[in-house]
């Protein structure tokens, strides 16, 4: 796993797993906290994630919130994004980019945001 990038956009690759998921989960809230307005993180690169990887995105994502701040995820992988429909978190979860073909494929409900 690699993540590189600043307290307001980071990418993500390789595997989000249980091997990884202490030194993500040290980088993304040090992201947070040393920011302000969104984290964006940029999944186009991230091969698989985990239930552990999962865990470590929802902790970032409910830091973000406890600081005022709002976790995007941008770029998320197809196989991805159907875990996140059927675990309905794309309730939850801000995501941007790549679920606009989930959307257009039927899986309705998936929040798309678009850059100002």
């Amino acid at each position: 796993m690699h993540i590189r990038g600043d307290h307001a956009e980071l990418v993500v690759g390789g595997r989000l797993d249980v091997r990884s998921a202490a030194d993500a989960r040290t980088v993304l809230h040090s992201a947070v906290d040393s920011g302000d307005g969104d984290l964006v993180l940029d999944l186009a690169e991230l091969d698989s994630w985990d239930a552990t990887g999962l865990g470590v995105i929802m902790g970032a994502h409910r830091r973000a919130g406890r600081c005022g701040r709002r976790l995007v995820l941008r770029e998320v992988p197809p196989q991805m994004r159907r875990l996140l429909v059927a675990t309905r978190l794309h309730r939850i979860l801000a995501i941007e980019g790549g679920a606009a073909g989930a959307a257009s494929s039927g899986e309705s409900g998936v929040q798309i945001l678009t850059k100002p």
